[in-house]
């Protein structure tokens, strides 16, 4: 039961395992609910399949073309307009199949007549072939992906035009082939993937905002993302501008502000520069505005902060000096037993290392917020736990206190 028993009146270092080790289970969890909803590490914008001969939403599977075949196709699209454009549609919907990806990148300069028609002048022929490249970087074979290295050049530049169903795409075909190979990432980075993304943010339509949180999601899921990636992200602005465009009107993109959170949960979890960045880059704010959004929203945002809550009572000290009480006490307002669950969590780390947030929680009338959720089963222990801690004197706390003292003040 979240080990709360335990933790009732002062947490051991035992005790503090166990709630780390409870919050893993937990990002687990969301994790997978995350693919659950189709919010996978690899993503395919295709049309609707019944439009195209589907029947009832139903996925075409496609038998493997020949090498011949495979070739027949690659020549078909370098013939004349009308030949080209039926050979590159048909290439498109080959290209759905495995082994038809694999046979393609095999072939001596196929990846370079697509780059040829994918930077053409032509519209029509330069769609076509960016959602070719998409169906390839879709493939869960990795070298697949890296065949479609000498294209990543060309993504990034494409990302400031075109119509907004070509920038989208072009965004999910490079989240697609940075998840899948660190070669990609390695040379997306110098040619400015970053600096191309915060000026992608500028962006007026959600479905290009989605996208771009789709990318930048899988970047930091990167085993090198804390040295080589984060601190980009943290300079180019991007957090700021996330946040900025959520709580300003976004409240109807959902899918955006769910990838902005995932964005920042990665940034800010287990490092503690990180998490120091979210508060001194004048971060908190914001975030604390995206509590009401949704409930996969608002257990992402109170995540990101029991991460940042967890570094102990510095960082504890400055969430209580930025006001965050008045918006947990909202959130105590909800019915949703995750969410509401989650804030317990968040509180509990907050009286713990700073007992003054307890004692102000106490005055603005959490004792009452906390009592509603008594008959609530599976907050029960949590809600008692804190009543118990909630009501001890400031001193009785007072070694937290003296190790805040000790850590660096943010600035």
């Amino acid at each position: 039961m979240w080990g709360w028993r335990r933790c009732r009146a002062r947490a051991s270092g035992r005790g503090l395992e166990e709630l780390r080790a409870r919050r893993r289970e937990r990002e687990a969890a969301l994790r997978k609910a995350r693919r659950q909803e189709q919010l996978v590490s690899k993503r395919l914008l295709r049309e609707d399949p019944v439009a195209e001969g589907g029947q009832d939403g139903a996925e075409i599977v496609l038998d493997p073309l020949t090498e011949e075949e495979v070739s027949e196709l690659l020549r078909g699209v370098q013939r004349s307009s009308e030949d080209r454009r039926r050979s590159l549609s048909r290439l498109r919907w080959a290209l759905q199949n495995k082994e038809t990806q694999q046979k393609f990148v095999r072939l001596d300069g196929s990846i370079r007549v697509l780059i040829g028609l994918f930077t053409s002048s032509l519209a029509n022929m330069q769609m076509e072939a960016a959602r070719c490249l998409h169906e390839l970087s879709h493939s869960s074979d990795p070298a697949v992906a890296e065949a479609c290295l000498p294209v990543t050049s060309y993504l990034l530049t494409y990302l400031s035009g075109h119509s907004v169903e070509f920038t989208e795409l072009c965004l999910y075909t490079l989240g697609n082939l940075v998840v899948e190979s660190e070669a990609v990432r390695k040379q997306l980075l110098p040619q400015g993937i970053i600096p191309a993304l915060a000026s992608c943010i500028q962006s007026p339509h959600e479905a290009v905002l989605e996208g771009l949180g789709y990318v930048l999601s899988q970047l930091l899921q990167a085993k090198e993302a804390p040295t080589e990636i984060v601190p980009l992200v943290l300079d180019s602005g991007l957090p700021q501008h996330m946040l900025r465009l959520v709580c300003s009107g976004l409240k109807s993109g959902t899918g955006a502000a769910v990838e902005f959170a995932w964005c920042l949960h990665y940034i800010v979890s287990d490092e503690p520069f990180f998490c120091s960045a979210v508060l001194t880059l004048d971060l908190l704010p914001a975030l604390l505005q995206l509590l009401p959004c949704s409930q996969t929203v608002s257990v992402l945002v109170l995540t990101v902060l029991c991460n940042i809550a967890e570094k102990g009572p510095a960082y504890c000290q400055e969430l209580h000096r930025q006001a965050v009480i008045p918006p947990l006490l909202g959130t105590l307002m909800l019915t949703d037993s995750e969410v509401v669950g989650q804030c317990l969590e968040l509180l509990h780390l907050l009286f713990l290392h700073w007992p003054e947030a307890a004692v102000d929680f106490v005055s603005q009338g959490g004792h009452r917020a906390l009592e509603q959720h008594q008959s609530t089963p599976e907050l029960q222990e949590r809600v008692r736990a804190l009543l118990d801690m909630a009501s001890q004197p400031v001193g009785a706390s007072a070694a937290g206190t003296t190790q805040a003292a000790a850590l660096p003040a943010f600035s």
